[in-house]
Parts: C-alpha cells; sequence; structure tokens
C-alpha cells in the first residue's frame, strides 16, 4: 500500500483517513474485492490501529467496505443487478426531489439554481473534472434545499456515496457532460422557471436514466479489462 502520512491538523486523524480512503475507493487506486489490512494502513497513514477501525466503520456505513467474517474489511463490490437497482432508487428519490423543488422553493432559491445553471456553463460544461464535480454538488444542495424534505435529502446522499464512482465516471467523458449539460438546462427550466412539478419529476427521472445506462456501460467496460482472477468465482462484479 502507497505510503501517504497523516498531517496533525485541526481536522481529527479519522476524518482524514476516511477522506484517504474514500478516494483510493473512488479513485480505483484500491480494486474491488482488495483486502484493507490494518498492519498496512497503520503503516501507511502513519496512524493507529483505534483510528483505522474507526475509520472502516464509517466506510462500512457508506458501503464502500465490507466486513467479512475471517476475512476482514475488504473494497465493496456490487454485481451489475446491484447497480441497475441503486439507479433505479436514484431515478424515483430525483424525480420526487425535482418535483418538490417546484412546488416549494422560494423564488430565492428558484433564482439561485437558474444562476447556477448559467454559472455551469463554465464550471460544469468546459471545467475539469474537480469542478465538474464541485458544481454538481450545488446543484443537488440547491436542489434539496428547495424540495424541503430531509428524509429525502438522507436517503438521496446515501445513494449518491454508493455511486460515487460512477458518477465521477462521467465527468471525464466530454460527450456524455455534453449531454449531462443539456439535460441539466432542462431540469432547471422545469424545476426553477416552468415550475411545473410533472415535468420537473419527468426530467430529473430522465436524467438518471441516462445516467444509469452509462454506469451499465462502464460497468461493462470494466469487465472487459478485468483478468481472470477477478473473475474466478463466475460472478460480475464492480466496485462501488
Amino acid at each position: 500500500m502507497q505510503s501517504t502520512k497523516i498531517e496533525r491538523h485541526a481536522a481529527p486523524l479519522r476524518q482524514q483517513v476516511v477522506r484517504l480512503l474514500r478516494e483510493d475507493i473512488l479513485e480505483g487506486v484500491l480494486a474491488p474485492g482488495e483486502r484493507l489490512l490494518e498492519n498496512a494502513m497503520c503503516d501507511s497513514y502513519g496512524v493507529s490501529r483505534t483510528v483505522i477501525r474507526e475509520a472502516l466503520r464509517q466506510l462500512e456505513s457508506e458501503s464502500l467496505i465490507t466486513m467479512l467474517p475471517n476475512r476482514g474489511p475488504i473494497v465493496t463490490v456490487l454485481t451489475k443487478r446491484d447497480i441497475e437497482s441503486l439507479y433505479e432508487v436514484r431515478r424515483v428519490l430525483e424525480g420526487l426531489a425535482g418535483e418538490l423543488f417546484a412546488r416549494r422553493a422560494s423564488p430565492d432559491q428558484a433564482a439561485a439554481m437558474r444562476a447556477l445553471i448559467v454559472e455551469m456553463e463554465d464550471t460544469y460544461l468546459h471545467g475539469t473534472v474537480h469542478t465538474r464535480e464541485e458544481s454538481k454538488e450545488q446543484f443537488y444542495d440547491l436542489l434539496l434545499e428547495g424540495a424541503a424534505n430531509p428524509v429525502l435529502e438522507n436517503d438521496l446522499r446515501g445513494v449518491h456515496t454508493r455511486i460515487g464512482l460512477f458518477r465521477r465516471y462521467a465527468f471525464v467523458d466530454e460527450h456524455r457532460v455534453a449531454l449531462s449539460m443539456e439535460e441539466l438546462r432542462q431540469i432547471a427550466r422545469e424545476i426553477a422557471e416552468n415550475r411545473d412539478p410533472d415535468a420537473a419529476r419527468r426530467a430529473c427521472e430522465h436524467h438518471i436514466q441516462l445516467a444509469g445506462e452509462l454506469a451499465i456501460l462502464e460497468y461493462t467496460k470494466r469487465l472487459h479489462q478485468s483478468d481472470a482472477d477477478s473473475r474466478a468465482d463466475g460472478a460480475t462484479q464492480i466496485a462501488i
């Protein structure tokens, strides 16, 4: 495991380890099914076993880590059907978020959404992976704020955590970014200009339908690139 010593500063050590491990999983540095050895992580990050265990519990709650009996923690793996199921749930949740925003958002919240979409022409359409990810987070922050449903917000953010890898794939595909930007413009029109709940739901659901299709394509690509050892059990799997 590559050494990444933790700096001692204000942020708790556990949070720093969680952030670094999460990034390694989302970036594919830690492979699907890879065992996470406590001793190696202690040496790599320069922290205690207690900190490592606390970080692993946090990532397990995010479904990025799976604890296996007699084997310990591994990077979580999902089947193709698992991915489809996640996007089915995401589609319904985001459709509801769009509908509720159209019904409930204040004039100021609607104006903020319209302004953000204009800004995303630079930060998303013509941006970097970092600015695209950042601006998409801002989009969802506004969407959920306007939807004003804390249960929905908690559930949707949980789904977003579990599909972090797939969302990041979309940010490096220029063709997909262009398509996504047009979908986001349409969502903004329906939720923040027309204020049409039914059209807002449809626009959000359509956006996630296409995102799910991209996730499956990336899944298939990874499947073809994987070696025989990674598929020895005959299951079709991919990391979150």
